[in-house]
């Protein structure tokens, strides 16, 4: 009988352990991206990226350095640990007091994966076969970028970009508001709006921002409007607060605006961003 997969056998009890204080330093956003490291914590984090670790042909490239797991989380997660196991990913023992040097939560669920980087080359994801891409440009809320990009997942997206003026997608709080899908999706960082639309013209993708200002086409109007959301598209949702910026609107090949029936003001850009992504699919699909 095979025995059940368990922690390596030296336990971190120390919080001086070199290992616990090179993770800890990774709730840096300059320390990430000095190592092209990032922690993802929690059960359905760590799962998802020691799944795609042990995926030969999973779309994003990840890599799993080591897992951090305290005894109860162990005991209770023994399909994660085999997981690890068979994708040779080392798993440490570590005392429920040092988890939380490690933790971005108040209350942690006792386990935190260390992950390179996931950045995928622009040219790479922005192709002719693209159907569906989504950009976020100026989004500052680490939980609005994670649920977008949990959002874009759901849909079979091809990929999300995070422009260089939004937030930073390995902050703890965006990895954990993904719910994983962080490790289904490709990501594109650091790059700017204008070289984005350029590429994506250039491939085929028309490029809609997602903007109430007029002049816009109405979302559930498409065809009176001469808007065809079953081409290959690329969406652009700008800041929480403000929107689109003219210059970055400008960028795009026309502004959709989600029809209010009742009397709220506004959707918030989660709930805006996965009814214009949702809208594209189900016209792709038809």
């Amino acid at each position: 009988m095979s025995r059940t997969p368990t922690p390596a056998d030296d336990r971190i009890t120390s919080p001086k352990s070199a290992r616990i204080r090179a993770a800890a330093k990774l709730a840096n956003r300059s320390w990430r991206t000095k190592e092209g490291r990032f922690l993802a914590e929690g059960p359905q984090a760590v799962r998802e990226a020691v799944a795609a670790a042990g995926d030969r042909g999973a779309l994003v490239p990840v890599r799993v350095i080591e897992v951090f797991v305290t005894e109860e989380t162990a005991a209770r997660h023994t399909d994660i640990l085999g997981t690890a196991a068979a994708a040779r990913i080392p798993v440490r023992a570590i005392a429920d007091a040092l988890i939380g040097e490690i933790s971005d939560t108040v209350a942690s669920q006792g386990i935190v994966a260390v992950c390179s980087t996931l950045d995928v080359p622009l040219t790479e994801i922005v192709t002719e076969r693209a159907r569906l891409v989504v950009v976020l440009s100026q989004v500052r809320d680490p939980g609005n970028a994670g649920t977008v990009l949990r959002v874009a997942d759901a849909a079979g997206a091809d990929a999300v970009i995070i422009t260089s003026s939004s937030v930073d997608v390995y902050n703890p709080k965006t990895v954990r508001s993904t719910a994983g899908s962080l490790f289904h999706v490709p990501v594109v960082t650091g790059v700017g709006l204008p070289e984005v639309a350029e590429l994506a013209r250039a491939r085929g993708l028309q490029v809609l921002a997602a903007d109430a200002h007029p002049p816009a086409h109405d979302l559930h109007q498409p065809w009176e409007t001469g808007l065809d959301l079953a081409r290959p598209t690329l969406w652009v949702f700008g800041n929480e607060a403000w929107g689109l910026p003219e210059k970055d609107r400008a960028e795009c090949d026309g502004a959709v605006a989600i029809p209010i029936y009742g009397r709220a003001e506004s959707l918030n850009l989660g709930t805006a961003a996965a009814i214009c992504i949702y809208e594209s699919a189900r016209a792709a699909q038809a």
